[in-house]
């Protein structure tokens, strides 16, 4: 199944179930106001939402319409957590070089995650409104799940068997404040503004071959004011998401809704470019002894869309523009 969540003037806004070629929708309000309510009644809607998808994809639904991405929200626009990890295991030894912080202890073996702000989520096409171009803002395209209830201390086969959706996100970051709050030792604040989400939630079946070991294996592509600049595969992370969940669970348990992230999508071999710009910043430190690129200003465009080898965008695509708040 795929979902969506389009305005209707409330937090929450109208859940959609979307056609599988993203075309056509329906409204799912009859079985569950929006997604959060629908991920909390998961075992008595799934199946009714279910014959509302198979409606739709056989073009038998009653009162469907054309899909139209620029008037949805997040899918999840709100929900009770969102915790987002570093599972690439190249990305992070970068990051180290980047912010000239020691190695982090067992990067290798125990996932690190922080927890972000989950109360405002921006969809696909919104603005991104921030305060200052001072502070080095850079995107970071991420895969991501969300989950049923999981029980503190779940086995990452059980964190894994709760993963109900699939999504696809930009976890902002300002470059500039996020040295001294790692420094600090509490973690993430203003370093991490709103996160983007793209329009469509996938169940794990849709994916067919491209969900394998609790990873996503598509292409993510960015481009940077209409330039191409990285198509990393998911497949590289170094924890799977039933890893990513069963950590954030350990000593507490997880309510349905919760998000947990895949932190930026990156690859060994160069050739596919980067999902972020500070990534790409210290492969040129390394290169050529100092950086070359930029970070973004008002006005910049990023876009970003994974996509199989046969071409299909399963989540559909984020594309928005960083604007003076």
């Amino acid at each position: 199944m795929k979902f969506a969540t389009y305005r209707d003037g409330s937090p929450d806004g109208r859940l959609l179930v979307v056609s599988r070629d993203l075309r056509h929708a329906v409204d799912a309000t009859a079985v569950a106001p929006n997604l959060l309510t629908a991920l909390e009644r998961w075992a008595d809607v799934a199946p009714r939402l279910q014959a509302l998808a198979d409606a739709l994809n056989d073009g038998r639904a009653a009162g469907a319409f054309d899909f139209d991405p620029a008037q949805c929200m997040a899918p999840l626009p709100r929900t009770f957590q969102w915790c987002d990890a570093s599972a690439f295991l190249n990305h992070g030894r970068l990051m180290e070089r980047a912010f000239n912080t020691p190695p982090i202890p067992d990067f290798e073996t125990i996932p690190v995650m922080y927890q972000g702000a989950s109360d405002d989520f921006l969809g696909p096409r919104e603005d991104v409104p921030l305060p200052d171009e001072a502070l080095g803002i850079d995107f970071e395209g991420e895969f991501g799940v969300v989950v049923d209830r999981v029980p503190m201390g779940a086995t990452p086969a059980q964190a894994l068997a709760a993963v109900r959706l699939v999504v696809q996100l930009n976890d902002w970051s300002l470059r500039a404040l996020g040295p001294r709050e790692m420094k600090s030792g509490f973690g993430f604040l203003q370093a991490k503004p709103s996160t983007s989400f793209a329009p469509v939630a996938v169940t794990p079946d849709e994916l067919g071959d491209a969900w394998r070991d609790g990873r996503v294996h598509l292409d993510l592509q960015v481009e940077w004011n209409g330039t191409a600049f990285g198509h990393p595969n998911g497949r590289e992370m170094n924890f799977g998401f039933g890893d990513l969940v069963a950590h954030a669970a350990r000593t507490r348990k997880l309510g349905a809704g919760t998000i947990v992230g895949s932190g930026t999508v990156s690859n060994a071999d160069r050739a596919v470019g980067s999902a972020c710009i500070a990534e790409r910043r210290v492969v040129e430190i390394i290169d050529h002894g100092e950086p070359r690129t930029g970070f973004m200003r008002f006005g910049d465009r990023v876009r970003m869309c994974a996509r199989g080898a046969d071409g299909d965008a399963p989540f559909g695509v984020i594309e928005q523009r960083v604007v003076r708040d």
